[in-house]
């Protein structure tokens, strides 16, 4: 069992930056590839970032390519989002998850998920 608790989100002008944690405790962290995803109001969950077990390998979604960052300190079994150059459309709340299969993109490839934070970005 991994226990996922996210936090970091606010409110922020849009081209402003937010930075995003979700600290893990139960099973062993290094263990598990982690992800990002998003939900708007009214709108599915959207992938945003995956990272390996390692941090070595990362990938993103088009949308947020160049302006997110995804990196994790296993010693302090944390992952993090560096949100920089935000948008009004990256207004959503930002779930973290882990799962065992690297660098996933859709929902039932994690099988633990955060409670999520709130992001939102005025115009």
């Amino acid at each position: 069992q991994v226990q996922l608790v996210a936090s970091g989100g606010g409110l922020v002008q849009a081209g402003g930056s937010l930075r995003l944690s979700c600290a893990a405790s139960g099973r062993t962290f290094s263990s598990y590839a982690m992800g990002w995803f998003r939900q708007a109001p009214g709108k599915e969950r959207e992938f945003v970032s995956a990272i390996n077990w390692s941090g070595g390998n990362t990938y993103y979604a088009d949308s947020v390519k160049g302006r997110f960052t995804i990196s994790r300190d296993n010693a302090k079994n944390t992952v993090y989002l560096q949100m920089n150059s935000l948008k009004p459309e990256d207004t959503a709340v930002y779930y973290c998850a882990a799962g065992l299969r690297d660098l996933a993109t859709t929902l039932s490839d994690y099988r633990y998920w955060g409670q999520g934070t709130q992001v939102t970005v005025s115009s």
